[in-house]
């Protein structure tokens, strides 16, 4: 067996819609499939997925409560961003009401490179990192 990426995701939700919000008009996902019986969205990220859903919904195989503060429902999720432009990064999340902290050069996939992290409406915390320098 040998793994080829991360195919998808799955964030557990107590505001659906705020969330979708987020993950659409800030990040840039696009609705890939949506699974309204379920409570089930599939965002696509370039070539993986992630899917959100609402704690109440039937998908919600782990209803160990709403996510909170201090009961995250992951530690982090990284997004690889194709070009790492600070300061158009700076730009977007601002005109979004996100202020960004410092970058730091992290170790991914494929190498050592810039990233930043920001907080999702619940707590979640994104990593966006741009490519190894070489």
């Amino acid at each position: 067996m040998q793994i080829s990426g991360i195919d998808h995701v799955v964030i557990r939700c107590a505001d659906l819609e705020r969330m979708l919000k987020f993950y659409c008009d800030v990040i840039g996902c696009t609705i890939d499939r949506r699974r309204d019986e379920l409570g089930l969205y599939h965002l696509r990220a370039g070539r993986s997925l992630i899917d959100l859903v609402a704690v109440s919904g039937k998908a919600d195989r782990h209803s160990g409560g709403t996510p909170q503060s201090q009961a995250h429902n992951m530690d982090h999720l990284c997004l690889r961003v194709e070009t790492f432009d600070e300061s158009a990064l700076r730009s977007h999340f601002a005109a979004n009401g996100i202020e960004l902290g410092d970058v730091h050069n992290n170790y991914g996939a494929e190498g050592e490179g810039p990233s930043i992290y920001i907080s999702d409406p619940e707590g979640n915390i994104v990593e966006l990192k741009g490519p190894a320098k070489v």
